[in-house]
């Protein structure tokens, strides 16, 4: 017998027929996802199955719905994975490392998929089984990647549509504290996995500039940042993403000169997160020990020299050369740093207690809003002339729960299952959104619902 049934009311109507969507996960990120399927599911006959290890956390995500249906689900349980089967439409928000698990399923029953995470080579050898079978995954269908996709897509088609030359192509996302919750002199709280956050730019960054491939190790990364400045928001600085080169490609621009893809930060956080990346403390590859027994200070102090004398205040400023009383040393005391408080740990590597510490100040209350910004720059040539484009959006969050994240990731997975349940996509294959017949419906409906992107022409 499998898990999954019915529930009663469809299966004593013969007239309810409905279709029947399985979101797998329901953590932070896929509270706006549900909402959007439960809130079209009367309209359009659906059944929406949330699934998660955590059953409570799925009950409360459907929140007694009448087509919503709460699951304890495990993809990696034999009986559970041929549960897959009885869907017409499956969205994977569960961690990177199981979606392979899930495409396979979808792959060999023919059901289409849809996720907001990267595409791997895995992934992209499924393509044929898919399109064999009569079904589409769509990955990299969120913010970045997804929106970002979207909407630079829109503009290079046609820029290169009217016949012009395109000579420089940059994006930066950032999910912030929206400005009226800036109550902390980081600006800003995990409105993401949190360990992404830590361990984000390690290895080496590849981007393209003025027609030279450029590389920057980790070590360099946060000081190597630029200043954007975005029309109505203020000042940012941007950080550059891991492989910008990977997009030469997907986004057809072999011949451009420059292609930079970063990260939005507000002025003044890579100068003070770079203490922790040169100190080691973002390092994952180690355990540390006695961590059930380390206070903040204790793990600060760790990096450091060994000097009786000196407080580790001293030595951290001496080390970095900082003042005392810079605006780093009172970002990193405003985070409790320096406190003789238990990290509150058994084990962990430096990335992992460092992640545990950040969580304290950085977890977002239920009073907090967050803020996603979006920015595009293109140059290109049109009829002999330089013309400089910018292209901008900025998404604010409702609370801790409907947070702009969670909306501008669910979001476009939303538009994009109702699209196709309706019959008005067609997918197949493993793909991302690059193309028009994708993304036009997609940033039309997204419209909708607040995400707007505003042009604007610059010397």
């Amino acid at each position: 017998m499998g898990l999954y049934k019915l529930p009663v009311r469809y299966e004593h109507d013969p007239r309810m027929n409905p279709q029947k969507i399985l979101v797998l996960g329901a953590g932070r990120s896929s509270s706006v996802l549900i909402d959007f399927l439960l809130d079209h599911a009367s309209d359009n006959q659906w059944l929406v199955t949330v699934g998660d290890m955590d059953l409570s956390l799925a009950r409360d995500r459907v929140n007694g719905h009448p087509h919503g249906v709460a699951l304890a689900f495990d993809i990696t349980h034999p009986e559970q994975k041929r549960e897959v089967a009885h869907f017409d439409l499956v969205i994977s928000m569960l961690p990177a490392s199981f979606h392979l698990i899930v495409a396979e399923l979808c792959a060999a029953a023919g059901i289409n998929m849809l996720t907001a995470s990267y595409v791997s080579d895995e992934i992209k050898a499924l393509s044929e089984t898919f399109e064999k079978n009569g079904a589409g995954l769509i990955m990299e269908m969120g913010l970045d990647p997804g929106i970002d996709h979207m909407s630079a897509m829109k503009v290079l088609d046609r820029i290169k549509g009217a016949g012009a030359e395109l000579r420089t192509f940059e994006t930066f996302t950032g999910g912030l504290l929206a400005p009226s919750n800036d109550d902390n002199p980081w600006k800003y709280k995990f409105t993401w996995n949190p360990r992404n956050v830590v361990l984000a730019g390690q290895g080496y960054v590849k981007f393209l500039q003025e027609g030279k491939y450029k590389y920057i190790p980790y070590q360099k990364l946060f000081k190597r940042t630029e200043v954007i400045h975005i029309p109505e928001h203020g000042y940012f600085e941007g950080y550059a993403n891991r492989d910008s080169l990977k997009y030469l490609d997907a986004y057809k621009l072999r011949g451009i000169q420059t292609l930079y893809r970063g990260t939005l930060r507000r002025t003044g956080f890579c100068r003070a997160w770079d203490i922790f990346v040169q100190l080691g403390a973002t390092d994952d590859t180690f355990q540390m020990q006695n961590v059930s027994e380390m206070t903040h200070r204790q793990f600060i102090n760790s990096f450091l020299s060994y000097n009786p004398n000196d407080s580790v205040e001293l030595k951290l400023a001496h080390y970095m050369n900082l003042d005392m009383e810079s605006e780093e040393m009172y970002k990193l005391k405003w985070l409790g740093m320096f406190e003789e408080e238990l990290v509150g740990l058994d084990k962990g590597s430096p990335a992992q207690v460092l992640e545990h510490i950040l969580k304290k100040k950085w977890t977002i209350q239920p009073d907090d809003k967050d803020m996603i910004v979006m920015w595009h720059k293109f140059e290109y040539v049109e009829d002999g002339k330089l013309k400089k484009l910018q292209s901008y959006m900025a998404v604010e969050g409702e609370d801790a729960i409907h947070t702009a994240m969670a909306k501008t990731v669910g979001l476009p997975l939303a538009v994009t299952a109702k699209l196709i349940l309706q019959g008005k996509l067609v997918v197949s294959g493993v793909q991302i959104p690059t193309e028009r017949s994708v993304y036009e419906p997609v940033l039309a409906e997204l419209e909708n619902h607040g995400i707007n992107f505003t042009e604007l022409e610059t010397n």
